[in-house]
Protein backbone atom coordinates (compact mmCIF):
# COMPACT_ATOMS: atom_id res chain seq x y z
CA UNK A 1 0.00 0.00 0.00
CA UNK A 2 1.54 3.52 -0.45
CA UNK A 3 3.35 5.29 1.49
CA UNK A 4 2.80 2.13 4.79
CA UNK A 5 4.60 -0.75 3.00
CA UNK A 6 7.93 1.23 2.24
CA UNK A 7 7.73 3.43 5.77
CA UNK A 8 7.62 -0.71 7.70
CA UNK A 9 10.75 -2.13 5.68
CA UNK A 10 12.84 -4.08 7.87
CA UNK A 11 15.73 -3.20 5.86
CA UNK A 12 15.15 0.77 6.34
CA UNK A 13 14.38 0.68 10.01
CA UNK A 14 17.85 -1.42 10.54
CA UNK A 15 19.90 0.74 8.49
CA UNK A 16 18.38 3.63 10.43
CA UNK A 17 18.76 1.71 13.91
CA UNK A 18 22.69 1.44 12.59
CA UNK A 19 22.92 4.89 11.68
CA UNK A 20 21.65 5.87 15.38
CA UNK A 21 23.95 3.23 16.71
CA UNK A 22 26.75 5.37 14.76
CA UNK A 23 26.61 8.90 15.48
CA UNK A 24 25.62 8.13 19.24
CA UNK A 25 28.41 8.73 21.80
CA UNK A 26 26.62 9.80 25.19
CA UNK A 27 23.15 9.01 26.89
CA UNK A 28 20.05 11.34 25.58
CA UNK A 29 16.72 11.14 26.34
CA UNK A 30 14.02 11.41 23.77
CA UNK A 31 9.79 12.13 24.25
CA UNK A 32 7.55 11.56 21.25
CA UNK A 33 4.83 13.35 22.07
CA UNK A 34 1.89 11.37 20.46
CA UNK A 35 -0.11 8.25 21.91
CA UNK A 36 0.34 7.04 18.28
CA UNK A 37 3.68 7.15 18.16
CA UNK A 38 4.14 5.47 21.58
CA UNK A 39 1.67 2.60 20.26
CA UNK A 40 4.07 2.28 16.81
CA UNK A 41 7.38 2.20 19.09
CA UNK A 42 6.33 -0.42 21.38
CA UNK A 43 4.27 -2.37 19.28
CA UNK A 44 7.14 -2.99 16.47
CA UNK A 45 9.57 -3.05 19.60
CA UNK A 46 11.61 0.46 18.10
CA UNK A 47 12.77 1.54 21.62
CA UNK A 48 14.41 -1.88 21.45
CA UNK A 49 16.25 -1.39 18.03
CA UNK A 50 18.45 1.59 20.07
CA UNK A 51 21.52 1.93 21.73
CA UNK A 52 21.48 1.56 25.65
CA UNK A 53 22.06 5.02 26.41
CA UNK A 54 18.62 6.46 23.72
CA UNK A 55 15.90 6.63 26.27
CA UNK A 56 12.68 7.14 25.09
CA UNK A 57 9.78 8.33 27.16
CA UNK A 58 6.14 8.88 26.49
CA UNK A 59 4.19 11.89 26.66
CA UNK A 60 1.28 13.67 27.37
CA UNK A 61 -0.03 12.93 23.65
CA UNK A 62 -3.27 10.88 24.64
CA UNK A 63 -6.04 13.48 24.20
CA UNK A 64 -8.02 10.74 26.05
CA UNK A 65 -6.14 10.00 28.90
CA UNK A 66 -5.26 13.88 29.33
CA UNK A 67 -9.02 14.35 29.64
CA UNK A 68 -9.76 15.30 33.36
CA UNK A 69 -11.83 13.57 35.53
CA UNK A 70 -14.06 16.35 36.27
CA UNK A 71 -15.07 16.51 32.43
CA UNK A 72 -15.67 12.56 32.87
CA UNK A 73 -17.82 12.78 35.47
CA UNK A 74 -19.63 16.26 33.70
CA UNK A 75 -19.95 13.91 30.85
CA UNK A 76 -21.61 10.72 33.06
CA UNK A 77 -23.94 13.97 34.93
CA UNK A 78 -25.55 14.94 31.21
CA UNK A 79 -25.73 11.44 29.58
CA UNK A 80 -27.64 10.33 32.82
CA UNK A 81 -30.40 12.86 31.89
CA UNK A 82 -33.62 11.15 30.37
CA UNK A 83 -34.12 12.35 26.47
CA UNK A 84 -30.64 13.03 26.22
CA UNK A 85 -28.68 11.83 23.49
CA UNK A 86 -25.01 11.87 23.75
CA UNK A 87 -22.75 11.58 21.41
CA UNK A 88 -18.67 10.85 21.74
CA UNK A 89 -16.05 8.81 20.14
CA UNK A 90 -15.57 5.16 21.26
CA UNK A 91 -12.37 5.69 23.27
CA UNK A 92 -13.89 7.85 25.62
CA UNK A 93 -17.02 5.13 26.77
CA UNK A 94 -14.63 3.09 28.76
CA UNK A 95 -12.48 6.09 30.32
CA UNK A 96 -13.15 5.70 34.03
CA UNK A 97 -15.03 8.67 36.33
CA UNK A 98 -15.11 8.19 39.95
CA UNK A 99 -17.06 5.48 40.15
CA UNK A 100 -18.23 4.44 36.65
CA UNK A 101 -18.12 5.30 33.09
CA UNK A 102 -20.28 6.44 30.02
CA UNK A 103 -20.25 2.70 28.87
CA UNK A 104 -22.09 1.54 32.31
CA UNK A 105 -24.65 4.66 31.55
CA UNK A 106 -25.43 3.32 28.11
CA UNK A 107 -25.74 0.26 30.11
CA UNK A 108 -28.65 1.43 32.51
CA UNK A 109 -30.47 2.49 29.58
CA UNK A 110 -28.81 5.97 28.83
CA UNK A 111 -28.89 6.79 25.22
CA UNK A 112 -24.92 7.36 24.58
CA UNK A 113 -23.98 6.59 20.88
CA UNK A 114 -20.61 6.38 19.24
CA UNK A 115 -20.37 8.44 16.46
CA UNK A 116 -16.70 9.56 14.18
CA UNK A 117 -17.11 13.16 13.92
CA UNK A 118 -18.88 15.93 15.22
CA UNK A 119 -21.25 16.54 12.25
CA UNK A 120 -23.11 12.84 12.67
CA UNK A 121 -24.21 14.29 16.47
CA UNK A 122 -25.40 17.67 14.57
CA UNK A 123 -26.90 15.41 11.95
CA UNK A 124 -28.95 13.47 14.86
CA UNK A 125 -29.90 17.18 16.44
CA UNK A 126 -31.61 17.93 12.79
CA UNK A 127 -33.25 14.96 12.45
CA UNK A 128 -34.99 14.78 16.58
CA UNK A 129 -35.75 18.39 17.41
CA UNK A 130 -37.65 17.12 20.52
CA UNK A 131 -34.48 16.10 21.64
CA UNK A 132 -31.01 17.44 23.15
CA UNK A 133 -28.16 16.08 21.55
CA UNK A 134 -24.75 16.29 23.56
CA UNK A 135 -21.58 15.96 21.55
CA UNK A 136 -18.36 15.39 23.62
CA UNK A 137 -16.01 17.30 22.06
CA UNK A 138 -11.99 15.69 22.98
CA UNK A 139 -9.14 16.16 21.05
CA UNK A 140 -5.90 17.84 20.23
CA UNK A 141 -5.93 20.19 17.61
CA UNK A 142 -6.16 17.54 14.73
CA UNK A 143 -10.00 17.01 15.69
CA UNK A 144 -10.55 20.85 16.34
CA UNK A 145 -11.52 22.09 12.67
CA UNK A 146 -14.22 19.60 12.74
CA UNK A 147 -15.78 20.15 15.59
CA UNK A 148 -15.40 24.20 14.84
CA UNK A 149 -17.66 23.30 11.71
CA UNK A 150 -20.24 21.49 13.76
CA UNK A 151 -20.25 24.70 15.58
CA UNK A 152 -20.41 26.86 12.37
CA UNK A 153 -23.10 25.02 10.77
CA UNK A 154 -25.34 24.87 14.38
CA UNK A 155 -25.23 28.34 14.37
CA UNK A 156 -25.93 28.76 10.78
CA UNK A 157 -28.50 26.58 11.11
CA UNK A 158 -30.17 27.71 13.99
CA UNK A 159 -29.78 24.03 15.71
CA UNK A 160 -31.12 24.94 18.92
CA UNK A 161 -31.06 21.34 20.53
CA UNK A 162 -27.46 20.50 19.67
CA UNK A 163 -24.33 21.59 22.38
CA UNK A 164 -20.73 20.69 23.03
CA UNK A 165 -18.86 19.25 25.57
CA UNK A 166 -15.62 20.92 25.07
CA UNK A 167 -12.05 19.17 26.06
CA UNK A 168 -10.09 20.54 23.03
CA UNK A 169 -6.15 21.06 24.61
CA UNK A 170 -3.30 22.28 22.52
CA UNK A 171 0.38 20.41 21.91
CA UNK A 172 2.76 23.27 22.49
CA UNK A 173 1.63 24.26 26.02
CA UNK A 174 2.01 20.84 27.51
CA UNK A 175 5.62 20.33 26.15
CA UNK A 176 6.58 23.76 27.80
CA UNK A 177 5.18 22.07 31.24
CA UNK A 178 7.34 19.05 31.00
CA UNK A 179 10.13 20.98 30.13
CA UNK A 180 9.66 23.45 33.00
CA UNK A 181 9.23 20.80 35.50
CA UNK A 182 11.96 20.09 38.28
CA UNK A 183 12.29 16.58 37.31
CA UNK A 184 12.85 17.03 34.08
CA UNK A 185 15.04 14.54 32.11
CA UNK A 186 13.78 15.26 27.96
CA UNK A 187 16.44 16.40 25.82
CA UNK A 188 14.52 16.19 22.52
CA UNK A 189 10.93 15.74 21.38
CA UNK A 190 9.28 13.93 18.31
CA UNK A 191 6.38 16.19 17.76
CA UNK A 192 3.15 14.59 16.16
CA UNK A 193 2.75 14.62 12.68
CA UNK A 194 -1.04 15.12 12.30
CA UNK A 195 -0.88 18.06 14.51
CA UNK A 196 1.38 19.84 12.56
CA UNK A 197 -0.60 18.74 9.33
CA UNK A 198 -3.10 21.05 11.23
CA UNK A 199 -1.12 23.95 12.70
CA UNK A 200 2.12 23.96 11.00
CA UNK A 201 5.11 24.53 12.69
CA UNK A 202 5.89 27.74 13.50
CA UNK A 203 4.44 27.42 17.01
CA UNK A 204 7.27 25.24 18.02
CA UNK A 205 10.24 27.28 17.36
CA UNK A 206 10.16 29.27 20.32
CA UNK A 207 9.84 26.38 22.48
CA UNK A 208 12.86 24.98 21.00
CA UNK A 209 14.92 28.44 20.97
CA UNK A 210 13.95 29.11 25.02
CA UNK A 211 14.81 25.43 26.35
CA UNK A 212 17.49 24.47 23.86
CA UNK A 213 15.75 21.20 22.60
CA UNK A 214 15.69 19.70 18.81
CA UNK A 215 11.75 19.08 17.44
CA UNK A 216 11.29 16.89 14.85
CA UNK A 217 8.25 16.88 13.61
CA UNK A 218 7.23 12.61 12.53
CA UNK A 219 5.33 10.36 11.14
CA UNK A 220 3.50 7.06 12.94
CA UNK A 221 5.02 4.04 11.01
CA UNK A 222 7.84 2.59 12.26
CA UNK A 223 10.97 4.11 9.68
CA UNK A 224 9.44 7.27 9.93
CA UNK A 225 10.07 7.47 14.06
CA UNK A 226 13.43 5.66 13.40
CA UNK A 227 14.53 8.70 10.81
CA UNK A 228 12.76 11.56 12.91
CA UNK A 229 14.80 10.04 16.22
CA UNK A 230 18.02 10.07 14.02
CA UNK A 231 17.62 13.49 13.29
CA UNK A 232 16.51 15.01 16.95
CA UNK A 233 19.92 12.49 17.69
CA UNK A 234 21.90 13.96 14.75
CA UNK A 235 21.29 17.54 16.42
CA UNK A 236 21.96 16.94 19.94
CA UNK A 237 24.90 15.10 19.11
CA UNK A 238 25.74 18.50 17.13
CA UNK A 239 24.67 21.04 20.04
CA UNK A 240 21.46 22.07 17.61
CA UNK A 241 18.43 22.83 19.06
CA UNK A 242 16.37 23.28 16.13
CA UNK A 243 12.57 22.42 14.17
CA UNK A 244 12.83 19.92 11.44
CA UNK A 245 10.52 18.26 9.87
CA UNK A 246 10.75 14.65 8.93
CA UNK A 247 6.89 14.25 7.81
CA UNK A 248 7.16 16.20 5.10
CA UNK A 249 4.95 14.17 2.89
CA UNK A 250 2.04 15.82 5.11
CA UNK A 251 2.91 18.50 6.72
CA UNK A 252 3.95 21.71 5.31
CA UNK A 253 5.67 24.61 7.55
CA UNK A 254 2.39 26.49 7.04
CA UNK A 255 -0.04 23.38 8.24
CA UNK A 256 -3.79 24.30 6.98
CA UNK A 257 -4.50 28.01 6.80
CA UNK A 258 -8.22 26.90 6.34
CA UNK A 259 -8.75 24.69 9.83
CA UNK A 260 -6.85 27.32 11.51
CA UNK A 261 -9.21 29.70 10.03
CA UNK A 262 -12.08 27.96 11.29
CA UNK A 263 -10.57 27.25 15.22
CA UNK A 264 -10.14 30.34 15.42
CA UNK A 265 -13.83 31.86 14.74
CA UNK A 266 -15.20 29.50 16.74
CA UNK A 267 -12.39 28.81 19.62
CA UNK A 268 -10.71 31.52 21.94
CA UNK A 269 -7.64 29.96 24.02
CA UNK A 270 -8.61 29.05 27.29
CA UNK A 271 -6.77 27.65 30.74
CA UNK A 272 -7.40 23.97 30.67
CA UNK A 273 -6.91 21.26 33.23
CA UNK A 274 -5.28 18.14 32.43
CA UNK A 275 -5.85 14.34 34.18
CA UNK A 276 -2.77 13.06 36.12
CA UNK A 277 -1.43 17.12 35.70
CA UNK A 278 -3.19 20.17 36.81
CA UNK A 279 -4.00 23.17 35.28
CA UNK A 280 -2.07 24.62 32.19
CA UNK A 281 -2.12 27.56 31.15
CA UNK A 282 -3.34 28.72 27.74
CA UNK A 283 -3.48 25.11 26.81
CA UNK A 284 -7.14 24.31 25.79
CA UNK A 285 -9.89 25.26 23.67
CA UNK A 286 -13.39 27.15 24.92
CA UNK A 287 -16.24 28.43 22.77
CA UNK A 288 -16.23 32.09 21.34
CA UNK A 289 -19.09 34.50 22.96
CA UNK A 290 -20.70 34.20 19.21
CA UNK A 291 -21.14 29.92 20.06
CA UNK A 292 -21.56 30.29 24.07
CA UNK A 293 -25.12 28.80 23.53
CA UNK A 294 -23.33 25.97 22.76
CA UNK A 295 -21.75 24.74 25.69
CA UNK A 296 -23.06 21.76 27.27
CA UNK A 297 -21.69 22.92 30.76
CA UNK A 298 -23.85 26.39 30.93
CA UNK A 299 -26.96 24.27 29.28
CA UNK A 300 -26.87 21.88 31.96
CA UNK A 301 -25.63 23.23 34.81
CA UNK A 302 -22.64 21.65 35.59
CA UNK A 303 -19.98 24.18 34.92
CA UNK A 304 -18.76 24.55 38.51
CA UNK A 305 -18.36 21.00 39.46
CA UNK A 306 -15.28 19.90 40.04
CA UNK A 307 -13.52 16.29 40.65
CA UNK A 308 -10.65 15.28 42.81
CA UNK A 309 -7.81 12.52 40.96
CA UNK A 310 -7.27 9.16 43.03
CA UNK A 311 -3.89 9.17 44.43
CA UNK A 312 -3.57 5.28 43.06
CA UNK A 313 -3.55 6.02 39.61
CA UNK A 314 0.03 7.27 38.33
CA UNK A 315 -0.75 8.26 35.12
CA UNK A 316 0.03 11.68 35.04
CA UNK A 317 3.67 10.13 35.94
CA UNK A 318 3.48 8.37 32.82
CA UNK A 319 2.00 11.22 30.95
CA UNK A 320 5.10 13.64 32.21
CA UNK A 321 7.42 10.74 30.60
CA UNK A 322 8.35 10.65 34.75
CA UNK A 323 7.61 6.56 34.65
CA UNK A 324 7.06 4.14 32.34
CA UNK A 325 3.90 2.01 32.37
CA UNK A 326 5.28 -1.09 33.66
CA UNK A 327 7.23 0.38 36.08
CA UNK A 328 3.74 1.35 38.19
CA UNK A 329 3.28 -0.94 40.77
CA UNK A 330 -0.79 -1.08 40.37
CA UNK A 331 0.45 -1.84 36.26
CA UNK A 332 -0.93 -5.38 35.05
CA UNK A 333 -2.97 -5.94 38.81
CA UNK A 334 -4.87 -3.78 39.91
CA UNK A 335 -5.09 -1.89 37.05
CA UNK A 336 -5.80 -3.61 33.62
CA UNK A 337 -8.15 -2.83 30.55
CA UNK A 338 -10.96 -4.44 32.00
CA UNK A 339 -10.49 -2.46 35.20
CA UNK A 340 -8.45 0.41 34.33
CA UNK A 341 -7.55 2.90 36.96
CA UNK A 342 -7.34 5.66 34.97
CA UNK A 343 -7.33 6.76 30.88
CA UNK A 344 -4.16 5.58 29.46
CA UNK A 345 -5.18 2.02 30.17
CA UNK A 346 -8.22 2.03 28.36
CA UNK A 347 -7.37 4.68 25.41
CA UNK A 348 -6.39 2.97 21.96
CA UNK A 349 -3.33 5.77 22.52
CA UNK A 350 -2.84 5.37 26.31
CA UNK A 351 0.63 4.16 26.44
CA UNK A 352 -0.01 1.66 29.65
CA UNK A 353 -2.68 0.10 26.98
CA UNK A 354 -0.09 -0.18 24.48
CA UNK A 355 3.05 -2.11 26.95
CA UNK A 356 -0.12 -4.17 28.52
CA UNK A 357 -0.82 -5.65 25.38
CA UNK A 358 2.90 -5.97 23.25
CA UNK A 359 4.83 -5.87 26.43
CA UNK A 360 3.11 -7.78 29.29
CA UNK A 361 3.84 -11.22 28.59
CA UNK A 362 7.77 -10.66 28.11
CA UNK A 363 7.66 -9.55 32.06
Amino acid sequence: MKHIDEYRDGNAARAYAEAIGRITTRPWTIMEVCGGQTHSIVKFGIDELLPRSVTLVHGPGCPVCVTPLELIEKAISIASIPGVLFCSFGDMLRVPGVSRDLLSVKAAGGDVRIVYSPLDALRLAVEQPGREVVFFAVGFEPTAPAVAMAAHQAVRQDVRNFSLLVSHVLVPPAMETVLSSPGNRVQGFLAAGHVCAVMGTAEYEPIASRYHVPIVVTGFEPVDILQGIHMCLRQLEQGRAEVENQYARSVRPEGNPAAQKLIREVFQVVPRKWRGIGEIARSGLGLREAYASLDAETRFGVAGHTTEEPPECRSGLVLQGLLKPHECPEFGARCTPEHPLGATMVSSEGACAAYYHYRRRRG
